[in-house]
């Protein structure tokens, strides 16, 4: 079968969403130093409130929240590195943000990490669905299978489950949560009918529609009826990424939002394509599926004071905390690594899309561990735009063009001061060509897929093979 046109499912509106971490330090490794950062807030709920509003206020279309479940502690074999070097460490969790950040905003969608493999399904159906109410549908689920044996030791586990298990697990999980959100309560089930008292007609719920789903399967046994009522967008749009064979069949399967990686613009574009074919050999619709990949941007009045912006980051920039997270993401152990070293491809159960786009069969060079880690150009993996507004502007539709991807996942370099210059500078230039949607009014769904005339997923998506879909 031949690949599907590049350009399917991508318009002129860009998706722009925040990509951060409620912790000290996301990907911008050594920050928390800067004397204008605020991420050391990151346990204040004000912290995140101003946030959510100034995303809101901009247009942002969804503030995305990575999360992990355990220490980073491959590195050297100890946690204390990460410890010390503020890399991920320590950190609350995103979802008890969202309810916060929801009640001062509009339309701000919200992204949030949830493992399938530390989760269980009937929980965090319920969890989501009340996000989604609370939100009035604009909730996003980021699907992961978590990849650090420090999760798996505190979470019950001898040891990590097998990297392809993982994905087995998870394919059997959203089948789980599918039923639940989407056949277990017909759309017209809630009745509210407050006949008088004493006639004996009042209904609230009608119990013959509201069905159990049955589910009996290899992992996962759940018997009854989702507890919740059906949410605006009754699934939350899912969020993925993952560049293993495994991870790509899942992201083609199960994904509406695919945040893709690739060492540049040509490997990234591969990637996309793959999955843009697997998704069209499962029977989705390609048009069904957006790819955003991670950015930071220093923007400037003039290039010179970008420049001059982005020399004083540098400064503060910390690379032996860019290969701390590194060796957790891969579960390699670099700390004896020289950093002019070639990183090589290998298997590991930990996450190998992360590895594998420095691999030269894919990437067609080899590339050292500084270079993988902390490129002269920009930070950590994160693809970096530096100029004025009108320079980084031509630099993230380029970007675009030359990845076949949709948006970008903007990260926080120093925390607000990153968002505000975007917003300040950029964005009114984004908007002046006519790439940023005008003010959300719909769903998370509706807004990064305007075509849809419902919050719930397109027809194509498994979600939909239930009967009350």
């Amino acid at each position: 079968m031949t690949s599907p046109t590049p350009n399917t499912s991508r318009d002129r509106y860009m998706v722009l969403n925040a990509f951060t971490m409620a912790t000290v330090s996301h990907l911008n490794y050594g920050l928390w130093r800067h004397p204008a950062d605020q991420t050391h807030r990151y346990k204040d709920v004000d912290y995140w409130v101003d946030l959510a509003k100034l995303l809101d206020r901009e247009g942002f279309d969804c503030l995305f929240i990575a999360d992990a479940l355990g220490q980073i502690d491959v590195y050297g074999n100890s946690p204390a590195p990460a410890l010390k070097h503020g890399i991920q460490s320590p950190l609350i969790d995103p979802l008890m943000l969202v309810s916060a950040m929801a009640a001062a905003t509009k339309s701000l969608g919200f992204g949030i990490t949830l493992s399938t493999t530390y989760e269980h399904p009937y929980q965090l159906a319920r969890k989501l669905t009340t996000l989604d109410h609370l939100t009035k549908g604009r909730m996003g689920w980021n699907v992961v299978t978590s990849q650090q044996e420090s999760a798996a030791r505190n979470l019950g586990l001898e040891r990590q489950i097998p990297h392809d298990e993982r994905y087995e697990r998870a394919d059997e999980f959203m089948d789980v949560v599918y039923k639940l959100w989407m056949n277990s309560w017909e759309n017209d089930a809630v009745i509210r009918d407050q006949s008088p008292a004493g006639s004996g007609n009042w209904v609230y719920t009608d119990p013959g529609k509201v069905h159990p789903i049955h589910h009996d399967g290899k992992y996962f046994r759940v018997p009854d009826a989702h507890v919740s009522e059906p949410s605006p967008q009754r699934v939350p749009v899912i969020l993925q990424a993952g560049a293993s064979a495994r991870g790509i069949d899942f992201a083609a399967r199960h994904a509406e939002v695919i945040f893709v990686v690739g060492a540049d613009a040509a490997g990234t574009k591969a990637n996309v394509r793959k999955i843009r074919e697997e998704a069209e050999k499962l029977g989705r619709d390609p048009a069904s599926l957006k790819f955003i990949s991670a950015a930071a941007v220093v923007v400037g009045e003039t290039e010179a004071e970008a420049l001059e912006k982005f020399r004083d980051y540098k400064t503060w920039y910390d690379p032996i905390g860019s290969i701390i997270h590194y060796s957790s993401m891969t579960g390699v152990d670099f700390s004896q690594t020289p950093t002019d070293n070639v990183v090589t491809y290998r298997q590991t159960e930990a996450s190998q899309s992360v590895l594998s786009q420095f691999d030269p069969a894919k990437s067609g060079r080899s590339w050292t561990l500084a270079e993988a880690t902390s490129p002269k150009e920009g930070f950590g993996r994160a693809r970096t735009f530096v100029g004025d507004a009108k320079a980084v502007a031509d630099q993230i539709e380029s970007w675009l063009e030359a990845s076949e991807t949709d948006g970008i996942n903007l990260i926080q370099i120093v925390n607000p001061d990153s968002y505000l210059d975007f917003a300040r500078l950029v964005l009114p230039e984004l908007r002046s060509r006519g790439r940023i949607r005008p003010q959300a009014a719909g769903t998370l769904r509706q807004n990064l897929f305007p075509g849809l005339a419902s919050g719930i997923p397109a027809t194509s998506h498994p979600s939909r093979c239930c009967p009350n879909s």
